[in-house]
């Protein structure tokens, strides 16, 4: 693995890998409340285009426990492609740090970062897609249930990043993927027949009835309807949204052993009700912590002294 931008790009292998590694170092911090200084002396670059509570603490908690540095670099510093093209952004960062972590708008930034560096690249989040998230959110998964597959997560919303990279990590890991989306608001189709293509036995299912899809969902997994760079479509969004709430009526058509997922931030009363992200079924928050566990065993895979570029 040299670079994380995409779970389209990673074989089941390298994924379960990535997973076991999380898993081993989740561990030992909880029982010993620390980690083995694996990157001593490395520095991970994090560049920001949009601001996140969850990445920016994650990756810079993760170096620290790692027993290395990271170092924060908003968008007015940087200006990927208005200050500086991202060519020569990735040679200079290649030059002073050991790894780069961008959270963009635009994906392409991230591809054009990894071409041209020298160092791991890990995309922090584009509008194409989430990796980090998806596979923390696989993590999470698995500790409940004790394995993924055969598993369904029905994802009940916007068709956007997030889906498109859980509906990936679904296929490589052997769960049956449901997205119930609004009319005009799926996947494109251009990407479900791509998810299709590279993984031709996986159940991926698209509907418009989020009522059917809560029905059969081990995992209800849902995510803001508006999200930065759409605040004017917010009302619009809202109101082709009615009925897509994860709430006590969606719920109770749910098994028993259903479990709530959201990546947060998370707008209640309007995706998902109070009552259900507080209630017994909600693992938002172990979800958000293992955001931390993730990304150890990314940066170790990658950045470790011993890794192979």
């Amino acid at each position: 693995m040299n670079d994380f931008i995409s779970i389209a790009d990673h074989t089941p292998d390298e994924l379960r890998h990535l997973l076991d590694t999380a898993k081993t170092l989740k561990n030992q911090y909880r029982q010993t409340g620390r980690n083995d200084p694996l990157l001593a002396g490395q520095t991970l670059a994090m560049v920001f285009e949009k601001p996140s509570l969850r990445t920016r603490v994650s990756f810079s908690v993760a170096m620290t426990h790692l027993g290395g540095t990271s170092l924060y670099l908003r968008h007015e510093e940087v200006g990927l492609e208005s200050r500086e093209p991202a060519r020569d952004v990735a040679r200079v960062l290649s030059g002073m740090c050991d790894g780069i972590m961008a959270r963009t708008f635009e994906h392409r930034k991230v591809v054009e970062l990894a071409q041209y560096a020298a160092v791991p690249v890990i995309n922090g989040l584009t509008d194409y897609s989430h990796p980090c998230q998806a596979m923390a959110d696989m993590l999470t998964i698995e500790e409940h249930f004790g394995q993924l597959a055969g598993r369904t997560l029905a994802f009940i919303g916007d068709g956007n990043n997030v889906a498109r990279s859980l509906a990936a990590a679904c296929g490589k890991l052997g769960l049956r993927f449901i997205l119930a989306s609004p009319p005009d608001y799926s996947l494109p189709v251009q990407d479900l027949q791509r998810i299709k293509d590279q993984l031709p036995h996986m159940q991926l299912i698209t509907t418009n009835d989020p009522h059917e899809a809560a029905r059969q969902a081990d995992i209800i997994y849902t995510d803001t309807w508006v999200s930065m760079g759409q605040e004017t479509q917010k009302q619009q969004r809202i109101n082709d949204f009615v009925g897509f709430a994860v709430n006590a009526e969606l719920l109770a058509l749910a098994p028993p052993h259903a479990i709530i997922l959201h990546c947060l931030p998370a707008y209640r009363g309007m995706e998902i009700s109070d009552a259900a992200m507080e209630g017994p079924q909600s693992l938002i928050f172990q979800q958000a912590e293992n955001r931390l566990h993730l990304q150890k065993g990314l940066l170790v895979e990658l950045m470790k002294p011993s890794a192979n570029r």
